[in-house]
C-alpha cells in the first residue's frame, strides 16, 4: 500500500517541481538553483521506481534511501528559494508539506524493509 502512495505521490510532487521550475526560469530568470530544485525534486520519483524494479531487497532498499534523500534536499531548495523571495511562502508551504509526507512515507519504507530483512 505505502509503496503505490509514494509512487504516486512522488510522480505529483515531480509535476509540481517541473511547473515550478518552469516559472522560475521564464518569470524570475533563476536558472542555476531550479536546476538544482528539479533534479532533486524528479529524482524522488525516479528512484521510486527504480526501487520497485530492484534486483534484491537491499537494492530495493538503497534506492529508497536515495529517494529519501533527495526529498531532504528538494526540502532544502525549496527553503533556499522561499527565504531569498524566489517563490511565494503559501506555495512553498505547500510543497514542504508534500516533501515532508514523501520523506515520512520514504523513511517507513526503509524502515520497515530494513526489519523484514533481520527477521
Amino acid at each position: 500500500m505505502k509503496q503505490n502512495q509514494v509512487k504516486d505521490k512522488s510522480y505529483q510532487f515531480a509535476l509540481r517541481t517541473i511547473t515550478l521550475c518552469k516559472q522560475l526560469r521564464e518569470k524570475k530568470n533563476e536558472y542555476h538553483i531550479a536546476g538544482q530544485l528539479i533534479r532533486s525534486g524528479t529524482s524522488i520519483g525516479a528512484n521510486v521506481e527504480e526501487a520497485n524494479a530492484g534486483q534484491s531487497k537491499k537494492d530495493f532498499i538503497a534506492k529508497m534511501s536515495i529517494a529519501s534523500k533527495e526529498a531532504r534536499e528538494t526540502h532544502y531548495w525549496i527553503r533556499l528559494l522561499t527565504d531569498s523571495d524566489y517563490i511565494d511562502k503559501d506555495i512553498a508551504k505547500s510543497l514542504l508539506n508534500d516533501c515532508d509526507e514523501l520523506v515520512r512515507l520514504l523513511t517507513a519504507i526503509v524502515k520497515t524493509s530494513q526489519l523484514n530483512i533481520q527477521h
